[in-house]
């Protein structure tokens, strides 16, 4: 026998199908053992599955790459919201998610989601050895928080930046992984986020890496708003607002499909 649950598709931090980060939403009337969930993860092979059950007045969110739980996801946070504002017709200001990193609330505005996220301030930090020697060009600082963020001086230095993979995937920074940023051209800073021996080493457009990358960047620039644009092949955009020691993400997402997926009832 087997239990229909709806999904949906959705790329986060774009409007445009194709773009941005790609998380699969599936919805729960129940919680399913961690097995099963990390199996659907794997099945779906895209950066982040997001269950979400409804909990009467908030929705319990849970987040899963194809290898393991995480404690925080950005782009996936969004695209549940998306999916329960604009599918499931939310009538609410607010939604309010009760995840492993505490309560996210999430509100629309105009075409736009807005995310309620901790900060995570860096500290300085010695980059690792094997996450030195895997880099092409080296950082001129480097922080450590959840994530070691690393700085370079030039946009051209994180579209350029080659990683050795052999040597990266020697250490396991889990769940934690590799921020690279520098000032950007057309937007206040840009990033690009890697995490070692995981399925898939580049994330596409990382909201949680952005508890780390706004700080450091308000302190730098003395803006309490910034625009921000992720580098990886299908890019992405978001703006980050700092807002009394919490940090708002507002970003878009599209919906690329919608459907069942079969399991065997537990």
């Amino acid at each position: 026998m087997l239990k229909s649950l709806q999904a949906f598709q959705v790329d986060a931090f774009t409007d445009k199908v194709f773009g941005g980060n790609p998380a699969v939403v599936v919805l729960l009337e129940e919680q399913l053992p961690d097995d099963v969930l990390l199996k659907i993860a794997k099945e779906n092979a895209v950066p982040e599955t997001a269950f979400v059950q409804c909990l009467g007045d908030s929705y319990k969110l849970r987040w899963f790459t194809p290898d393991i739980e995480m404690d925080l996801c950005g782009h996936a946070t969004l695209a549940s919201a998306h999916v329960l504002f604009f599918h499931l017709g939310y009538k609410g200001s607010n939604i309010h998610f009760d995840t492993r990193s505490g309560v996210v609330s999430v509100s629309k505005e105009d075409d736009s989601y807005i995310m309620d996220f901790p900060t995570r301030q860096g500290e300085k930090a010695t980059l690792p050895i094997e996450v030195y020697d895997s880099l092409s060009i080296k950082p001129v600082e480097v922080y450590k928080a959840r994530d070691y963020l690393l700085v370079y001086k030039s946009e051209d230095d994180i579209r350029n930046i080659e990683i050795d993979r052999a040597v990266f995937d020697e250490i396991n920074l889990d769940p934690g992984g590799v921020i690279i940023t520098a000032p950007g051209k057309e937007s206040d800073f840009v990033s690009r986020y890697f995490t070692p021996q995981s399925t898939i080493l580049e994330d596409p457009v990382t909201g949680s890496a952005h508890c780390t990358l706004a700080p450091y960047w308000h302190v730098r620039t003395g803006k309490n708003t910034m625009f921000a644009k992720q580098l990886s092949q299908r890019g992405g955009s978001m703006h980050c607002i700092m807002a009394d020691g919490r940090i708002l993400l507002k970003g878009k997402a599209v919906t690329y499909s919608k459907g069942e997926i079969y399991i065997p009832k537990i």
